[in-house]
């Protein structure tokens, strides 16, 4: 399992670099698009949400990437105007198919948050690539570092539980290790790359990626645990599905985005 982890690692990451270097931005947006759809549809999955409605979910989904796609003014604005269409239709769609009100509010939750849950959060990656390329690297690469050390050190320093509840394996000395690979990035790519932003600040967001880093793979850890699953999906072999590969990621980019609007 180890080697074909490290088997798809290797092929995968010099192939996403290619794509975000190369090609133009926007399809740095229709890749996060994609990535929304699969990745929804693990979640929708793993709570066994029925085949309409979660093609429907998924469908609505697409309407918050519209004023993105077609670069509109204050996008994040129109953005949160768009949930409104989206709660009528899914609403309207169980109140229509089901001729019942059993179960309607847990039937509509799972769909309702996975939209809140995914594609809310993935949209500020698009925000950071418009920042500069640099942003997603700093992103990616923290995220990458904090896991790696939070692995290692875990591995070889680990003895008390961080959370047993919700993860059984994290430790806190591989929290401190997460903390540790989020830092160090920072303040290389404040060496390297964004020099204007400096060392001391980016290791600062970098230390807060590695924190948050956490939080949002325990997160998808509660919903696993909750519905009863190991991984999100096999979509990605040795690394589950890509709602396990994304969801550090998911929580980091908001943070990260935020930290740099805060900041500037």
């Amino acid at each position: 399992m180890h080697r074909t982890r490290v088997i798809v690692a290797v092929v995968a990451i010099p192939l996403l670099y290619l794509y975000v270097t190369k090609l133009p931005a926007i399809y740095f947006l229709a890749l996060i698009v994609v990535v929304n759809c699969l990745a929804l549809h693990e979640f929708y999955g793993m709570y066994r949400v029925p085949a309409a409605f979660a093609a429907c979910g998924i469908g609505c989904s697409g309407l918050l990437f519209v004023p993105h796609l077609f670069a509109l003014p204050h996008p994040l604005s129109l953005q949160a105007l768009f949930y409104a269409p989206v709660f009528m239709v899914l609403a309207s769609l169980r109140l229509f198919a089901v001729r019942n009100a059993e179960n309607s509010l847990s039937c509509l939750a799972p769909i309702g948050l996975g939209i809140l849950y995914i594609p809310t959060l993935l949209v500020p990656q698009w925000m950071l690539r418009l920042q500069g390329i640099e942003w997603i690297f700093f992103l990616y690469l923290s995220v990458w570092a904090s896991d790696t050390c939070a692995y290692y050190i875990g591995r070889q320093f680990g003895r008390r539980k961080l959370y047993p509840e919700i993860s059984p394996k994290k430790t806190v000395a591989g929290g401190y290790g997460s903390l540790l690979g989020g830092t160090l990035v920072g303040i290389v790519m404040g060496i390297v790359s964004l020099p204007s932003w400096g060392a001391v600040k980016l290791g600062g967001f970098g230390l807060v990626i590695g924190g948050i880093t956490i939080v949002g793979d325990l997160v998808e850890s509660m919903f696993k645990r909750d519905a009863g699953v190991k991984d999100s999906g096999s979509l990605i072999p040795g690394h589950g599905g890509i709602l396990d590969r994304i969801d550090s990621i998911l929580f980091a980019g908001p943070a990260l985005y935020l930290l740099q609007r805060v900041f500037a």
